[in-house]
This record gives structure tokens, sequence and C-alpha cells, in this order.
């Protein structure tokens, strides 16, 4: 892939889109991985104004100190960006006690982590419509059209999308380029949903390498090892069950004879 070239391309298509909108500017949230610290950055490339929020619940404390390690290094080199940080914590511990309990545990530790997902979408928006600006998104072409590894109205809930035709190790090459800083490009990418050091690798059984590998097998009948007849069946599998956050929101069209 030709980096630069790409920026460019990435950047010019951002501030087009953003000119047509009618908007001002462009507002992300900053989690410490890399996904966001290129959009980011993307962003800050465009030479509009840009606003970085920090939107911690319960965050690693390695999560927190690459956000905000990156937010300092982006505010450094661009003048258009600006930070807020809002620690959503208690909100979050407000929401989870005002819940009804249930027995399933896993179901409803999953549920409330897409909840925080939720949250900060939310949060964004309110900054977004004071300020008048567009929510990046920070998917991938992996996460957001193979696996769709991501909340369904969190941080799937965006305005645009910068790198969601990007593969996850193409965002890693863009990276270099952009002089993203090292703890991020050398992090293990993680969704942070879970308040502990759990990777996406922990969660989905599969690495970002092999998924990527998986979306683009077409050789039914090839010779396989065990291991990619494993990542295969992740593959699949998600693939599948997820179809609901990939595809746009079915209506209901009523028959003319029906009117």
């Amino acid at each position: 892939m030709k980096s630069q070239k790409t920026i460019d391309y990435i950047a010019n298509w951002m501030i087009e889109y953003l000119e047509n909108s009618g908007q001002k500017g462009f507002l992300i949230g900053v989690s410490g991985g890399i996904d966001s610290a290129v959009t980011s950055t993307l962003c800050a490339q465009t030479g509009k104004p840009t606003l970085c929020l920090e939107l911690p619940i319960h965050q690693h404390e390695d999560q927190v100190s690459r956000a905000r390690k990156h937010i300092d290094h982006l505010e450094r080199r661009f003048e258009n960006v600006s930070s807020v940080k809002i620690d959503l914590s208690n909100t979050f511990e407000t929401f989870k006690n005002s819940l009804p309990e249930i027995e399933d545990i896993d179901l409803r530790d999953f549920s409330l982590a897409n909840s925080r997902a939720r949250l900060r979408m939310t949060t964004l928006y309110y900054f977004a419509g004071i300020h008048g600006y567009l929510v990046a998104g920070t998917g991938n072409k992996v996460e957001d059209f193979g696996v769709g590894f991501y909340t369904k109205y969190g941080d799937g809930g965006v305005d645009l999308s910068p790198i969601a035709d990007l593969m996850k190790s193409e965002v890693f090459e863009l990276a270099k380029d952009l002089d993203i800083i090292d703890d991020i490009q050398n992090a293990k990418p993680t969704d942070g949903l879970f308040g502990d050091s759990r990777t996406d690798e922990d969660q989905i059984g599969a690495s970002y390498n092999e998924l990527e590998w998986a979306m683009n097998f077409k050789d039914e009948t090839s010779e396989i090892s065990d291991r990619e007849k494993d990542v295969l069946k992740i593959y699949n599998s998600m693939n599948k069950s997820n179809q609901h956050k990939m595809q746009p929101i079915p209506v209901c069209e009523i028959p003319e004879e029906l009117r």
C-alpha cells in the first residue's frame, strides 16, 4: 500500500465530506488503540477543527496512559487539535446499579460492556451537537465488515468511517507514516470494554492477521491446516451472527394494495 498517497486521499475525502455536510469540524473518541490513533491523526491532517475526547469507564491504566500520550502528541503537532476528558465511570455505575439483577452473569457482563460503548457514543454526540462537528468512526474493514467486532449504536454509531476500507494490517502501515507513538503501535489491540487487560484476540480467538486471511480465503478445495480450519470457523460464525450490524436497517415496505 502507498501509505502517504492513501493518507492524502483519506484526508481529502474527509475535507470534501465535511464541507458538503455543512458542519465545522471532526470529533473522535480516543481509546489508546491503533484505530482511534490513526483516525484522529487523519482528522488532524485535514487542518479542520478536531476535538479528541477521552471517555474512560474504569479503564485499564495502560489504555488511559496511551490515550493521553497520543493526544498530547497530536496537540503539539497540530494547532487545530483540542481535547476534553470526561470520566464516565460514575455515570456507568449509576446506570448499572439501576438495573435488575439477572442470573446469567456472563450475559450481564457482555451487555454491560456494550453499554459502555453506547454511553460513550451518547457523550460524543452531545459534544458534536454543541460544536457542530461530525463524529469520526474508528472501525477497520475486518471489524466492520468481516467479523462485526463492534457495538451496534456504540462505536458503530458514527457520521463517517475514514478507515473502514482498510485491513488492520493496513492501519498499522499508515500508523508508521502518521508518526503514531510507539506505545500505541506496539500495543496489542483491545476494545477496552471490560476494564481489564484482555485483548481482541483473547475475545475473538484469532489474531487480526488470521482474520484477514480468512476474510480473503476463496479456495474451498485447497489444503489448509487444522488451525486455519479453526480460524475459518471463527470468522464464518462471527460474520454470520453479526450480519444484523453490517446490513442496513431493514424497512418493512407496505404493498400499495394495503395503503
